[in-house]
């Protein structure tokens, strides 16, 4: 990839990582949120999946909560640090989500918690993951989505316009839901599923949550983004404008975060088809219950 259509510093998201390694317990509240919902939803597939890939592990919480019902036998966890990866145990490999180094067809089911959003290449590294999955094999991902700290942007956008005429990126772009099943079929897979929910934190304090994001590895690592420690002036006016904008009655204020999950397959043969077009057998005006036998 050229330079033109890098977003992300990946450098920049491994160092973030490492840093947040010895954080995360202080705040992995979403992270561990993150987990724990897409545990549930393997937990919902009525399947059986030997080998399996934690893509993205971080300090390989999601293992944690796997549901034995998945018949996982061999778990491989890949991050980008190995300070965070080195936090977990069993099978542990540092691994790029921009170049993954495993083999073609090499795993029954691939998991990713809260890592995607940060690849340079989304499509690219969907394309990856459908050539080392295993024909039917499951993807599986959770990442945040496009009104993810909305009100954090905003407050942003409009404390440096204040200030000097002009913004420059401080939040990440995430996922449209509505792009990412398009993002899926072009990879590849069958089947694909998107849904999204939406979770909102209370804070007492816009420094609180810049905190908080900071300790899990989260902090801007957008490739454009101006150099140098943040000036207080606009740190302390995006702080002045979140709190006059979004406080609640007690005193805090909301974080939005919407987690977009990704459910797909490696076409099969076994796999349900969709019906041929013209294939059906009932009129469409009967089962509509009209009458649609001619048009106007």
């Amino acid at each position: 990839m050229t330079n033109d259509h890098l977003i992300f510093n990946r450098n920049r998201v491994r160092l973030h990582r490492d840093r947040a390694s010895t954080t995360l317990g202080q705040s992995d509240f979403m992270l561990e949120t993150m987990a724990v919902r897409l545990a549930d939803r393997l937990g919902d597939v009525t399947r059986r999946f030997p080998m399996a890939l934690d893509l993205g592990a971080h300090d390989g919480r999601l293992a944690k909560h796997l549901p034995a019902t998945a018949g996982i036998e061999t778990l491989v966890q890949s991050d980008l640090s190995w300070r965070m990866i080195a936090q977990g145990v069993g099978l542990r490999v540092v691994a790029d989500e921009e170049f993954i180094p495993f083999a073609d067809d090499m795993f029954d089911l691939v998991l990713s918690c809260g890592s995607l959003h940060w690849v340079n290449d989304l499509p690219g590294a969907l394309i990856q993951i459908q050539r080392i999955l295993k024909p039917d094999g499951l993807f599986l991902a959770m990442l945040p989505g496009g009104e993810t700290l909305k009100e954090l942007r905003s407050a942003f956008e409009q404390a440096e316009m204040a200030l000097s005429g002009g913004i420059s990126p401080r939040i990440s772009p995430f996922v449209d839901v509505r792009d990412a099943g398009s993002l899926l079929q072009r990879a590849g897979f069958a089947l694909p599923v998107v849904d999204s929910e939406t979770l909102t934190v209370m804070y007492e304090h816009p420094l609180k949550l810049l905190k908080d994001l900071r300790g899990m590895g989260e902090s801007n690592a957008l490739l454009h983004s101006r150099k140098g420690l943040m000036p207080c002036s606009l740190l302390m006016g995006m702080a002045d404008i979140y709190l006059r904008q979004c406080m609640d009655k007690d005193g805090r204020i909301p974080a939005t975060f919407e987690l977009v999950t990704l459910t797909a397959w490696k076409p099969h043969a076994s796999q349900q088809q969709p019906a041929k077009r013209g294939s059906g057998k009932i009129h469409l005006g009967a089962a509509l219950g009209g009458d649609y036998s001619h048009t106007k």
